[in-house]
């Protein structure tokens, strides 16, 4: 298997960078409940310069409901864009909390 397969039983770590206005908004809080909701472990944080970072860790496709709702209308806030990239799974997580 090469390296940009991956079973879907496998746990990844998703790491996004959210930019525009999403600070003072509620989007770590909504974040949060929403990974809390697709059973991914991680953290959401606040950035100095106005993003937020996200680091969540879990299976194929709750990664991909996050990534739909970072970018999606029910993310608080106006999300201008979001950087992401992949990574194997560490397992440092032992749940899902803000920052």
């Amino acid at each position: 298997m090469n390296e940009q397969e991956n079973p879907e039983g496998t746990a990844r770590r998703l790491t996004a960078r959210v930019t525009g206005e999403v600070q003072g908004v509620g989007f770590r809080y909504r974040t949060l409940r929403q990974a809390v909701q697709l059973g991914l472990t991680g953290v959401v944080s606040n950035a100095a310069d106005g993003s937020v970072h996200v680091v969540a860790e879990g299976r194929e496709p709750a990664l991909d409901g996050l990534r739909e709702f970072l970018r999606g209308p029910k993310a608080p806030g106006v999300v201008a864009g979001v950087e992401e990239s992949f990574s194997p799974a560490t397992g440092e997580f032992r749940d899902f909390s803000a920052e």
